[in-house]
Formats: structure tokens, sequence, C-alpha cells
């Protein structure tokens, strides 16, 4: 890592099941990065997320406590906007064992010309040409849902009320991005996994386009072969959401998955 901002890392956060209601802006720009212009946090949506699972997750958190180490991978100047690249790991704090890594950016809206680094070349995984997706997912989103899943702490207004959206251009209120991820994620595990979650090891998509609250999303999946430096047994799958009859929601999707025999669902 090197450039401006990499490197710094935030202090560790604990992880509590109990969310409290926060100043979105106020809390965000909290902890500055150092050595980087000052980001407005009131036009900022995400870019990419990636996540591995290195353990198992326990299925209750009694009597267990994990924090959040987060730090910054690089900040890139994109010229009309500024991306932040975060690592975070979710660690058990009595063993340090490491759960989970996940590597995102935040692409802040009309922030860039400082002069910074370009940043690397993105990786892409594109849908196989000409071949028919294996297997396909349709999730209807309420009306509603973007106010019920802030409830898992994501208080930004961006979700909750129009004047955010207008002002970035999407015409009001937005769904989280991050809720289009975990559905297409879960879309896979029903579909390809058994609705095992042991059954994923890696995924990431690109977050393409907003979805408004109302929206269908369907999801296409392709089995691709062998996933690169893995164990056999352990497939790529390539995915792409859409938005029903328009824009793709999410894009540039890969998980490495072991495949129930037949692609088959979990009959639970």
């Amino acid at each position: 890592m090197s450039g401006p901002g990499a490197g710094f890392e935030y202090p560790p956060a604990p992880v509590s099941w109990l969310k409290q209601v926060l100043d979105f802006y106020a809390a965000s720009s909290s902890t500055p990065i150092p050595g980087i212009p000052t980001l407005d946090s009131r036009r900022v949506v995400d870019g990419q997320r990636l996540i591995q699972f290195l353990k198992p997750l326990p299925p209750t958190s009694s009597s267990r406590s994990f924090s959040l180490h987060s730090k910054v991978l690089g900040v890139y100047d994109k010229g009309k906007a500024t991306v932040v690249e975060t690592e975070q790991l979710l660690i058990d704090t009595s063993s340090n064992e490491v759960y989970t890594r996940a590597v995102g950016s935040a692409f802040f809206v009309g922030q860039g010309g400082w002069g910074g680094p370009k940043g690397p070349a993105t990786v892409n995984y594109p849908p196989p040409q000409g071949k028919k997706p294996d297997r396909d997912s349709r999730v209807q989103v309420s009306n509603e849902a973007a106010l019920l899943y802030r409830l898992n702490g994501d208080y930004n207004p961006l979700h909750a009320t129009p004047e955010p959206g207008q002002k970035m251009g999407f015409g009001g209120a937005i769904m989280h991005g991050l809720f289009s991820w975990n559905s297409a994620a879960h879309a896979l595990l029903m579909e390809l996994g058994g609705s095992d979650p042991a059954n994923m090891r890696e995924f990431q998509a690109r977050f393409a386009s907003p979805v408004l609250p109302g929206a269908a999303l369907v999801t296409r999946m392709w089995r691709v072969g062998r996933a690169e430096g893995m164990d056999e047994g352990w497939e790529e799958i390539r995915f792409e959401t859409s938005v029903e009859g328009g824009k793709v929601a999410l894009s540039n999707g890969r998980a490495v998955m072991s495949v129930v025999r037949g692609g088959a669902k979990s009959k639970l």
C-alpha cells in the first residue's frame, strides 16, 4: 500500500446487535483520513464490495465478542469523483481469529480532481458471452424496503428522504446498494448452494446503477468452472443483477461456491 491515506487504520469498532440511531453525516466525517482533501459524505455511494469467508460464522453471538478492524487500502482520484478503498476484518476479540475479510470502495461523487493517484485497473468478471444462465432468481422489493433495511445500522438519509437523492440526480430516495448485494448473495445460495452458507467462500459485485423501492430484481447466474487457486469442488460463479425491464444494478458479479449436485435448492 502506498499513496495518500493508504494504511490509515480506524479505531476498532465493537460489533453490537443493538443499533443506535446516529447522525450519519456527522458519524461518517468524525474520523477524517489524513493526507487527502476533506470528503463530503452527503454525496457518497457504494462502488464495489467483496467478502471472503475465512471461518464459518457461529450461529449465535452468545458469550462471544467481535470487533471490526478497518483500514484504508487506497484513495484514488478519478477526476469527477474520489474513490476510497477500505478493508474490514471481523475478529473474535478473545481468540483474535479472523472470520471474514471485506473490501469495499466508496464513490464520493463530484469530489475528484485534487491530483491524487488514479489507482489500479479493476479486474472485470463479465458474464460468459453466448451462454444461457444456469439459474435465475427474482426478488420483489417492497415500497418500504429501504426504511426497513436501514434498521441494520445504515442511516444514510439517501435511503429515507427524497432530498439527498434528488440533489445527486437519482430522483429521490434509493435502496441501499447492500440490499441488492445481499439479495443476490441469498439468491445464489438458494439456487446453487442448497441454502447452506458453508457453500460460499467469496462473493463480490460492483454497484452499477441505483434501485428504487418497489422495483423487482432479477439475478442471472453462470457456472464457469473450477475457481482459480481453490481446491477441487469449488466453482467460479458469474452473475448479474438487473432491475426487471431496466438497467443492470449489480455488475462484475463473481462468487466462489461449492455447488450442490445439479444446483438443487434446499427443501427448507
